[in-house]
């Protein structure tokens, strides 16, 4: 739980429940810097959260959570990211 009080954390988890994301995607969607969004992403995957597959040279992220029913509620009580994703032009990991 103490995962879930970082405010950046909790938006990287309702972009990852909408679709698996790279790392340069979801800086700029979160208009921030590389290392801030990699260390995010380090805690959640030690936490067991997200998992990590390799494709050539870039790591896509996605969510973890069919072993974590208790966090499914709070998973859906997170704002839609669709909007932002819709607006949202991948060019980096092409």
């Amino acid at each position: 739980m103490k995962l879930l009080a970082d405010k950046t954390r909790l938006t990287i988890l309702a972009l990852l429940k909408e679709k698996e994301m790279c790392v340069c995607d979801i800086v700029d969607i979160l208009q921030t810097t590389q290392p801030n969004i990699s260390q995010h992403l380090k805690k959640l995957k030690n936490g067991g959260l997200v998992i990590e597959t390799r494709r050539s040279q870039w790591i896509y992220y996605s969510l973890n959570m069919d072993d974590k029913p208790h966090l499914h509620g709070i998973l859906e009580e997170l704002p839609s990211m669709k909007e932002q994703l819709n607006k949202f032009n991948p060019n980096c990991c092409k």
